[in-house]
Order: structure tokens, then sequence, then C-alpha cells
């Protein structure tokens, strides 16, 4: 089980000197723990490297974490510097990244990367168990993510 706290974590990006990942919050923990573990330890690998992307990112500001139709998502409430994240299971089972499917962020970064990662159309980047994840690549979809609004 994960460790949670209140129902949608909801910091100051620059209250967070000493930790940049905070608990999940308990009803994103809910979601993840039904999630199979291979999917579930992948998805919160990639969970801490949103509040890293965004913590490296004034502009982003703060972070609010929430479920959006039922999965772990990342919000950028103040700043409205970018679209949602969200986490969950794609085609086959796969670990993924979705954004807003009428953003431009998936099919700019597979423009980029067309075959390092399978994709979910214009809304999702899959990430199969036994692929090895390309951080760098992550954390560039992540940071176009959160400052989608800003170009």
């Amino acid at each position: 089980m994960i460790a949670g706290g209140g129902a949608c974590w909801d910091q100051r990006m620059g209250e967070l000197r000493d930790t940049v990942v905070p608990p999940v919050p308990a009803e994103v923990a809910e979601v993840f723990d039904r999630m199979p573990e291979t999917v579930r330890d992948r998805l919160l690998g990639i969970r801490a490297l949103v509040f890293e992307v965004a913590a490296a990112r004034p502009e982003v500001g703060r972070i609010a974490e929430c479920l959006k139709w039922g999965q772990p998502a990342y919000l950028t409430p103040e700043s409205r510097s970018g679209t949602t994240l969200r986490l969950g299971l794609g085609k086959g089972g796969a670990a993924a990244v979705f954004t807003h499917c009428q953003t431009r962020v998936v099919p700019e970064f597979r423009a980029i990367f067309p075959d390092a990662f399978a994709y979910d159309g214009n809304r999702g980047v899959l990430l199969p168990a036994g692929d090895a994840l390309d951080e760098a690549a992550l954390r560039m979809l992540i940071g176009r993510a959160l400052t989608y609004h800003l170009r």
C-alpha cells in the first residue's frame, strides 16, 4: 500500500526545498494500489519525474495531484502553464503517460522520437514494462506538457 496524504496534494513549489516528491494522496494511492506491480512501479517513477521537472521550472508553479477520468493527474492550476498529465494503463496494459488529445504535446514528441516509444494516437506515450526508459526524453515530454500554454 502506498502511503498517502489528503485527497489532493496541493503545495507551492517554493516550499519543496527538502523533498521534491510529496506523499501520494490517499485517493490517488488507491488507484496506484490497484495497478499491476510492474505498471505501478513504472508510473510511480514517472510521477517522481513530474514533480522533479516541475520543481526545476519556476514558471510551472504549483502542481495539484488528483484524479481525472479515474487516473492520477497532474495540473498547474495557478500558472495555468500546462495541460493535464495523466498516468494510467494504455493499450495492452502498458504503463502510459497521457495528455489531452487536442494538444500537440504527443505529436510533437513523436516527431522527435518516432521509434523510441510506442504511442496511443495523439494522446499517449506507452511504456511497456520490458522496455528501458529514456529518462531524458520523458523529462522533455513532461516539461513540454507542464509548459504547453506558455508557447
